[in-house]
């Protein structure tokens, strides 16, 4: 088995090999001068079992690049299996047609992942569960419920606490959480999307007053949808509000709207390379996946069950 690593994400590339006991294999991941992507591998992997880690984050299309290249790569030297591990998956939002005359992105995403020459996906909370669908090859899909859910048993032990959903369509999410947690109770956020970004938050379900709130979410991105929902919490009568999302996205002002909001804490995870003004954010803590991913790894490269880690 051999662990390759594009440049979107080295952190948590090197995480997972030191996770696996390994090293990272030795290539060069570059630009030409017109910012062509290109890529040397300066080991052997003929005949090898090669995981490449690359999430397609911003810049999403250089990162996407990257990807295709590496495996183009691969299979040209003559990879025996060639398993894209994209611990967050660009494009997932574009998961269906919205409106007449749009595209169906995640699908061609994962056509071109599929045409590189790549045999297997892991990826990490897919935004829709149907993206699995989208590819031809086997595809697994971890969950960062179980990290979540260790972490806010640690944090907050027999509190009272209750998760909540940002909106109705992660409710399944939510009570996934809930159900680790010895069954807590679950509130849902009901909101009304005027455009892409903003959002409105009309009133909750379920009674929140006293309880300490732990919003559960796949993605980040403007922050927008979370803080609105963390105030109405809060105007709710919640104890305290905190929210657990599996990637941090955090486009533009989004860090200081998190810092300026209702939020006691967010917790991200490292699927995306954190920033700096993420990192330096006192209301932001960052855990890491690598283990997960690590051990989804090992499991693949053993061919026993994947699955199984959910239990």
């Amino acid at each position: 088995m051999k662990l390759m690593a594009g440049n979107s994400n080295l952190p948590l590339a090197r995480a997972v090999a030191a996770y696996l006991e390994t090293e990272l294999t030795h290539a060069s991941v570059r630009r030409f001068a017109d910012e062509e992507v290109f890529v040397e591998i300066h080991q052997n992997v003929r005949g090898e079992d090669v995981f490449v880690v690359q999430s397609t984050s911003f810049p999403a299309n250089d990162n996407l690049m990257e990807l295709l290249i590496c495996i183009d790569a691969l299979r040209r030297a003559s990879a025996k299996r060639i398993t894209a591990v994209v611990p967050y998956f660009g494009y997932a939002r574009q998961d269906r047609k919205p409106g007449p005359r749009t595209p169906i992105s995640a699908k061609l995403v994962a056509n071109l992942i599929t045409k590189a020459g790549a045999d297997r996906v892991l990826a990490v909370d897919l935004h829709a569960g149907q993206i699995q669908g989208f590819f031809d090859i086997p595809t697994d899909n971890l969950y960062a419920a179980p990290v979540m859910a260790a972490d806010i048993q640690t944090r907050y032990g027999s509190s009272d606490l209750m998760v909540v959903s940002p909106d109705v369509g992660g409710v399944v999410r939510a009570r996934a959480l809930a159900k680790r947690l010895d069954n807590a109770p679950l509130a849902i956020v009901d909101k009304r999307r005027d455009r892409p970004g903003q959002s409105e938050v009309m009133n909750i379900i379920g009674e929140v007053r006293g309880r300490a709130c732990i919003l559960i979410d796949d993605i980040i991105d403007s922050g927008g949808t979370l803080c609105n929902a963390a105030q109405a919490l809060t105007d709710a009568g919640a104890a305290s509000v905190t929210a657990y999302i599996t990637h941090g996205v955090l486009t533009g002002a989004a860090v200081a709207r998190v810092n300026g909001s209702a939020l006691k804490e967010l917790v991200i995870t490292d699927t995306i390379l954190a920033t700096e003004a993420t990192q330096q954010s006192d209301r932001i803590r960052i855990l890491t996946i690598a283990p997960l991913i690590g051990e989804a790894i090992r499991r693949i490269a053993d061919e026993s069950s994947v699955s199984s880690l959910f239990d």
